[in-house]
């Protein structure tokens, strides 16, 4: 035994090995776990924005439905039954809209210009049939997430 392991066993100071791992080791394990939770984090955005791309692209090809006119009544007639005056018809991002919600937040006469896809082929539907029966229809904002304007409802009034 060495003159220095003779003292620090005469101290009591237990010798824990020169294998200990070292503050520069320690610091890698965290920046690799770090790394691998950015990782895990960036994959579930990148499989967010796939999924929310797939709902978008089937909103702009969603059209009108061939039975639309048996549910269509029977929606306005349940709905006139429980004494409510409108329904809403659809509900979307207000980043489909061509402008991201703007002219229907500011309550803009034009707004329908601004609607895309299934919105927009609703609007028609509207425009061309149920306007002339005397329907309205209506766009709102619905949430505002972020101070930004989020969902849009399209409403049918009566």
């Amino acid at each position: 035994m060495s003159n220095i392991d003779q003292a620090k066993a005469a101290t009591g100071v237990p010798n824990i090995g020169d294998d200990l791992i070292s503050p520069d080791e320690l610091r890698k394990l965290a920046e690799e776990h770090e790394m691998a939770l950015l990782q895990e984090a960036l994959e579930r955005e990148k499989k967010h924005m796939k999924e929310q791309d797939t709902v978008r692209e089937a909103f702009m090809n969603q059209h009108i439905r061939p039975d639309a006119k048996e549910r269509f009544t029977r929606a306005v007639r349940d709905a006139a039954s429980r004494g409510v005056k409108e329904i809403q018809v659809a509900r979307f991002p207000s980043s489909y809209c061509t402008d991201g919600g703007r002219a229907i937040n500011n309550f803009e006469p034009d707004w329908p210009d601004s609607l895309t896809g299934y919105a927009r082929e609703a609007y028609e539907v509207f425009d061309k049939t149920l306007r002339a029966k005397g329907y309205k229809l209506r766009a709102q904002i619905l949430d505002y997430p972020g101070g930004m304007p989020g969902d849009v409802g399209l409403y049918l009034r009566w």
